[in-house]
């Protein structure tokens, strides 16, 4: 008996060896990118020609290897809705101070606000400069933010701050204090001595003169392919008279850390005590343009009668930037920017994943491919996706993403091993160990670098790709990436440089990181510790830190 469970387990194996051997091989990656990257597809833009070839070419490799199909109406394509809308945002801020209440309108609110509701703030927290720089300047340090309302001010940051790091941070701080610090509203500072004035005021949509008979058409204030009743954490753009007041009752005026900001003077940090904000989220939106493209859906089902309705999801991007329409500089060419590797090499790559999902052993669970359209113009294609999910996003244990990963960053030689990781420890401690087990369990380990998941990164890469709008949702997610290098977005972006044979190894790996979710007895355990790995950091996190 024990002979006849080693006989079915080597059996096991070499039909996973040899499933995942003819689908993620170096060869088989090169057949797909040469298509998917060529001239005849003109750079895959999102609503092009090309695009819809491409999804077409990736429809055709599905079918042929018995995957099926996960779109809408029984096909493999989701029909994404990309919104034009107008907003007519009426939304203000209510601050109370010792007792004392001021209603503003003139604040600026974001065009979409989301859904109307009423959010009220009682703790407000004064975060300086709202920037963690290093370990030198962090001004989160000590403070829990989480479920509180942030002020924050300063329009370069503190004096001896390195100014590329800073640039890129202090336009992001809304996000840093939203989605890495847990706040739930955001305060800026005004960004000119004419802000304040309402840049969303309650009128009318403004028509655009008709042209060719046609009627009115309206221009949108913005594109989204979100649900408009979304709940979205209030950012607001300040006046002068708005902090004046919010700062009324502190220990240090308004003024006085005016003039310290604007001389690069360091910022103390404090609670704002007596401090009520309530926030009255009111918008009406009118949709003014509709346009479609389409996400790529294929599904390969588990085994496990229990778990075979819970999903592994797999994603790549498998749209690109077109090509240039006008006049090229310095007697280029070449006007197509074919993205071989931004994100070619994802999609190639998810083909193999998913074939060879298809031609070797079940695991327990169900697996979801998802090609996203649209991440160059905003994440669209997830986006749309997170919201209107083929199978319930509840079900969903994990995402798995890539990105460009047929390259090395920068052309370095010394990364030629190396796969660069965003995520995997930020939702679930848990899925970040099953990856470095899943690492060295493999013929031939990546060296894994987590430098782009550090909080103080000023790429933002974590919020820059399709992993991030699963992530919005609370699914553990892991990105994988080889970064950028200098033929990024330009047409240099060539199959003749992709290292096919490192791209397999990091579908290989993605393989069987995927493998073992899926066969786990439980979802990956969801404990938001946040990142903890960053530059210079390596394996798995301790028992004691999750």
């Amino acid at each position: 008996m024990k002979y006849g469970r080693v006989v079915i387990l080597m059996i096991c194996f070499a039909t996973f060896a040899v499933a995942q051997q003819s689908s993620i091989t170096p060869e088989s990656l090169r057949t797909w990118l040469t298509y998917l990257a060529s001239d005849e597809l003109e750079g895959r833009a999102t609503f092009s020609e090309g695009l819809g070839l491409a999804a077409a070419y990736i429809a055709d490799q599905l079918k042929q290897a018995g995957v099926k199909p996960g779109g809408d109406n029984g096909s493999y394509f989701q029909r994404v809705e990309v919104l034009g809308v107008r907003s007519t945002n009426r939304s203000s801020v209510t601050v109370e101070v010792n007792g004392q209440k001021r209603t503003f309108s003139d604040v600026r609110f974001p065009a979409n606000v989301g859904g109307k509701r009423k959010l009220v703030f009682n703790q407000v927290e004064f975060v300086g400069y709202g920037l963690n720089l290093d370990a030198n300047h962090d001004d989160y340090k000590g403070i829990a933010a989480k479920g509180k309302a942030v002020v924050w001010l300063g329009a370069r940051g503190p004096r001896d701050a390195d100014p590329q790091q800073a640039g890129r941070l202090l336009r992001a701080r809304a996000t840093y204090a939203l989605e890495e610090m847990g706040a739930a509203a955001a305060i800026a500072p005004p960004t000119d001595p004419q802000a304040g004035q309402r840049a969303q005021a309650a009128t009318p949509p403004q028509p655009r003169p008709p042209q060719g008979g046609r009627g009115v058409a309206l221009q949108p204030d913005f594109t989204t392919t979100q649900r408009l009743d979304a709940e979205i954490a209030p950012t607001i753009t300040s006046s002068d008279e708005f902090l004046e007041f919010v700062f009324s009752a502190a220990d240090v005026k308004y003024s006085d850390l005016k003039t310290m900001a604007q001389q690069q003077e360091p910022l103390p940090r404090f609670t704002l005590k007596g401090v009520t904000l309530t926030f009255d989220v009111d918008a009406d939106y009118q949709v003014v343009t509709t346009r479609y493209t389409r996400n790529v859906v294929g599904i390969v089902e588990g085994n496990d009668n229990r778990l075979k309705d819970t999903y592994v999801a797999f994603g790549a991007h498998y749209d690109h930037t077109g090509y240039a329409q006008g006049v090229l500089p310095n007697n280029q060419t070449d006007r197509i920017n074919n993205g071989a590797d931004d994100d070619g090499s994802g999609t190639a790559t998810l083909i193999g994943l998913a074939r060879a999902f298809a031609r070797g052993p079940k695991t327990k669970r169900s697996l979801i491919f998802v090609w996203h359209s649209g991440e160059e113009s905003g994440l669209w294609g997830s986006r749309y996706f997170a919201d209107h999910p083929t199978v319930p996003i509840d079900k969903i244990v994990a995402q798995l993403n890539m990105d460009m990963i047929g390259r090395n960053r920068n052309n370095l030689e010394s990364e030629s091993n190396t796969v660069h990781m965003v995520g995997s420890d930020r939702i679930s401690t848990e899925l970040h160990n099953l990856m470095i087990d899943a690492n060295a369990s493999i013929s031939k380990p990546m060296t894994i670098d987590f430098t782009l998941n550090d909080p103080t990164d000023p790429e933002r890469i974590y919020y820059r790709s399709d992993h991030y709008s699963y992530a919005a949702k609370g699914i553990p997610i892991i990105f994988f990436t080889t970064n950028l290098h200098p033929d990024y977005h330009r047409p240099s972006d060539q199959v003749e440089k992709i290292q096919f044979e490192k791209m397999a190894r990091i579908g290989q790996l993605m393989y069987e990181t995927g493998r073992r979710i899926a066969n786990l007895d439980h979802a990956p355990v969801r404990d938001f510790k946040g990142p903890r790995l960053g530059k210079g950091g390596q394996g798995k996190i301790p028992q004691e830190d999750r």
